[in-house]
């Protein structure tokens, strides 16, 4: 096994000869893992806009229960996987990790080829997909253990990036491989991630390395929970990731439920979560310059008049105002990933004079508050869920998201922007909170 006793990044001479072309492999091949993982977490987004052509007529409900499941499962998993790594060693959990989505692939292949399959069955399926969610933590937490400090803001976006990216692909490609030859093929929407999952997992084991320093640290994540700010950064993380990945897997499904006359567009339902995507690095930028609080307060107004677009365009059946309201949601709630990741190194730099355990706890802090944000993808598919099936309209849904936004406005400018929070410490103002 490929295990490496010693590593230095924050020695130059070492990073220069050595280091830095080892971090960057394994930082292609991680990124390759995490895309695939996300791409299949995201793949039932897709799937379950097109089981009533195949056969399966499941209710809204039913729907929407296909879609919370596998972001229920992937929250879950965020926190062991986080501690995956260090426990088995970043080759063989990225070996793993990337094999473990062959599973939902052939359940969901079987699922759909085959006449009269339960609805339990896709509900064990869309379980089975969640493997995908929990995948970002350990890819998260392994990358990060390669690169010094300086150096892993941007490496961990773009790893955050690649990952996030998977979920754009899968609403790009998937609609146009099922509808290869005459009619719906939905096992193709399984069978194409087989050979790449099987890449990246020959990959991992091939050509990635283990880092025998990368050791569990409890005492980080007992310090980090009983913080308040791990709290309240996850609750602003539900905003802008929950937002994110709610979205990304509503998005398709609300396109045909409520506006039956253009259902052809689902096909574009992938800009939401490629610009969304993409949006994330430069929210980290913006947040450098202007300060992570600001961007993410901005970013919460931004979302709550997004919020007000979509209903004003449900409300109105004005389809180009529905469309572009939500490209504006997913690209704030984008910018909005990038800032927050960027407040909790800053905040928790000014609660300890031990420079050493202010980071550790703020790594500790990325991966509990990774895990909350992804169940706030939950939150919002049941909302969706539950305003659909009582007013079958998604107006309550939406207002409720703007009464949360609104929330998260008040919030972050409680914590992070009052007067009274910099003079009873300098050092927040100071850190670029």
């Amino acid at each position: 096994m490929s295990w490496i006793d010693h590593w230095e990044p924050e020695k130059p001479e070492f990073w220069e000869n050595k280091g830095k072309r080892i971090a960057r492999k394994n930082l292609v091949f991680s990124i390759l893992a995490e895309n695939l993982g996300f791409s299949v977490w995201v793949l039932m987004s897709i799937v379950v806009v097109s089981l009533g052509s195949v056969g399966f007529d499941f209710s809204v409900g039913q729907q929407f229960w296909l879609l919370i499941v596998p972001n229920l499962v992937g929250a879950a998993l965020r926190v062991p996987y986080t501690f995956a790594v260090p426990r088995f060693g970043g080759r063989l959990w990225t070996t793993i990790s990337a094999g473990l989505l062959l599973i939902p692939c052939t359940m969901l292949a079987y699922a759909v080829s085959t006449p009269g399959t339960p609805y339990w069955f896709f509900l064990l399926t869309s379980a089975a997909m969640g493997l995908g969610g929990g995948n970002f933590s350990s890819s998260m937490a392994n990358i990060s253990f390669f690169y010094p400090e300086g150096k892993k803001g941007l490496a961990l976006g773009l790893n955050a990036a690649g990952g996030n990216l998977g979920v754009a692909i899968t609403q790009l490609l998937v609609p146009i491989v099922i509808t290869v030859g005459t009619g719906i093929h939905l096992a193709y929407a399984a069978l194409i991630w087989m050979p790449f999952i099987v890449l990246a997992t020959a990959c991992a084991w091939f050509f990635m390395d283990s880092l025998t320093q990368a050791k569990p640290d409890g005492q980080s994540y007992r310090l980090a929970m009983q913080n308040r700010h791990t709290w309240v950064m996850s609750f602003l993380y539900i905003g802008t990731f929950g937002s994110f990945i709610g979205f990304s897997f509503a998005f398709p499904s609300l396109i045909k439920i409520s506006f039956v006359d253009y259902k052809g567009w689902v096909a574009l339902a992938f800009l939401g979560a490629l610009i969304g995507s993409v949006a994330r690095p430069f929210g980290g930028w913006l947040a450098d310059r202007i300060g992570g609080a600001k961007v993410t307060l901005g970013t919460f107004v931004g979302l709550a008049i997004g919020s007000v677009g979509v209903i004003v365009s449900v409300d109105a059946h004005n389809f180009a105002l529905f469309f572009g309201s939500f490209i504006a949601l997913f690209v704030l709630a984008g910018v909005g990933n990038g800032s927050t990741y960027r407040m909790i190194p800053a905040i928790f730099r000014t609660q300890s004079d031990d420079d050493k355990s202010a980071k550790r706890q703020a790594a500790a802090v990325v991966g509990i508050a990774g895990a909350i944000g992804a169940a706030g993808g939950v939150l919002v598919n049941l909302v969706f869920k539950f305003s659909l099936e009582g007013s079958k309209t998604l107006t309550p849904a939406l207002t409720a998201f703007l009464v949360f936004y609104g929330l998260c406005v008040g919030t972050t400018w409680w914590f992070y922007l009052r007067r009274n929070v910099f003079a009873a410490r300098p050092s927040l103002a100071y850190a670029g909170v």
